[in-house]
């Protein structure tokens, strides 16, 4: 079986979980045989894992006929992809672009992140699944997430092939309801041009039926999981002494429900001086929570450490007594899970997707600021209460692999193909 994967990132070069996600669950997908992946995002950078998907960048597919050499070309990408893949797919271009704004490959270039013409790109992003449809043969389209469900929408009028989308989120998450409205359109356009649509929580599948009014056959709820940690990772040196740590890791945006956080352990210190709190991340958030830290006048207790990648998260993670997650609207949150394995007891939102599928963790409302700093407080003074958490969090995580999705999805895959 061969599918083809549009995404818009790819570890190591991630902007949030999106990325950590499609990783996964190609990883655990291609670990159950049998099947071929092609993964397209917009920019590779060079340094992304292999031997499991083959990765082509929309960056370096060209959509104009440039004379160019075999030399050149490899000059000029073949740290991302084989010259000979940019020749197959210089053969498949299906109209003039050149009135577009292409680099001396013909190509149309992409930021890799998510900027401020990210509508534009998403647009351009489509235009090159033309080419990439037209020249990589599959059984299966699968889109991953709202910003590629055009391109995924393309493909499948060109090779008449299913099309499988994959909702990490919506826009009703993101917003808190204040919904974009060109967004939603692009989502309900990809939800009923799809074959089938996997959510990754059934909060997300109910949001799916109830507020683009999608057929409940039609969607289906893959959970995600993590990637088992090397032993590097997991022997990373733990601190032994100093004040208690309470972290929050993660976008500082409404979804995530930063400023529960910040209210929590303001009644936190009013018990126990003793406590540190980190919020690990960044967003448009990140200036108001560090002035409600000093409003709380608790800033002295406050750590603001800006974006975290790789190895960072887990040095962090390994610091940290405690894992919080208060997110308002969460699909599904794979970062508690990647405490869990780090053995860190962890306090997630009742109205997070992993909450369904998580038990040796604390659950509280998000708004419920008083839950929030009595399980934090709980946890931090009562050593058997972490200990408990922290061992049963780690037996209860082996269990939680992408290669059971995996499995769930090339299920789902088999359903769709004729």
């Amino acid at each position: 079986m061969k599918a083809l994967m549009f995404g818009w990132e790819f570890p190591p070069h991630i902007l949030g979980g999106l990325g950590t996600a499609s990783y996964g669950l190609t990883k655990g997908m291609h670990a159950n045989g049998g099947i071929d992946i092609t993964f397209v995002i917009p920019k590779p950078w060079g340094d992304e894992e292999r031997g499991f998907a083959d990765i082509i960048g929309a960056c370096n597919t060209p959509v104009a006929w440039r004379d160019v050499s075999w030399d050149y070309v490899e000059s000029r990408i073949g740290k991302y992809m084989s010259p000979q893949t940019y020749f197959d797919l210089r053969d498949h271009i299906y109209a003039d672009f050149n009135y577009m704004h292409l680099n001396d490959l013909g190509c149309i270039e992409f930021s890799g992140r998510y900027p401020d013409n990210i509508l534009e790109e998403i647009n351009n992003y489509s235009i090159v699944a033309g080419v990439i449809a037209r020249t990589i043969p599959c059984d299966v389209i699968h889109s991953h997430d709202w910003l590629t469900y055009p391109a995924g929408i393309h493909a499948k009028k060109i090779t008449g092939k299913p099309l499988v989308i994959h909702v990490h989120a919506t826009d009703f998450d993101r917003s808190r309801g204040n919904v974009n409205p060109t967004v939603f359109a692009i989502e309900k356009d990809g939800m009923e041009n799809a074959d089938h649509i996997i959510t990754v929580s059934n909060l997300t599948r109910r949001t799916v039926i109830e507020k683009y009014g999608i057929n409940p056959d039609k969607v289906t709820t893959v959970h995600n999981a993590v990637i088992p940690l090397s032993d590097d990772i997991l022997n990373l040196p733990r601190r032994t002494q100093g004040d208690k740590v309470v972290t929050f890791l993660g976008r500082i945006t409404m979804q995530k429900g930063p400023e529960y956080f910040v209210e929590a352990a303001a009644k936190v210190l009013q018990k126990n001086p003793n406590v540190r709190f980190v919020m690990a991340g960044s967003g448009d958030m990140m200036e108001k929570m560090i002035k409600l830290a000093a409003k709380r006048d608790i800033a002295d207790k406050f750590h603001f450490t800006g974006f975290l990648k790789g190895k960072e998260v887990y040095e962090m993670l390994r610091d940290s007594d405690v894992y919080i997650m208060p997110s308002v609207s969460e699909p599904f949150g794979i970062s508690p899970l990647e405490a869990m394995e780090m053995g860190v007891p962890s306090i997630i939102s009742k109205q997070s997707g992993c909450a369904e599928i998580l038990n040796n963790v604390i659950k509280t409302d998000y708004w419920d600021i008083d839950a929030m700093a009595d399980a934090i407080h709980s946890i931090i003074s009562n050593p058997a209460l972490h200990e408990t958490l922290r061992r049963d969090g780690i037996e209860e995580i082996k269990g939680i692999t992408w290669e059971k999705a995996g499995k769930k999805v090339i299920d789902i895959y088999n359903k769709v193909i004729k």
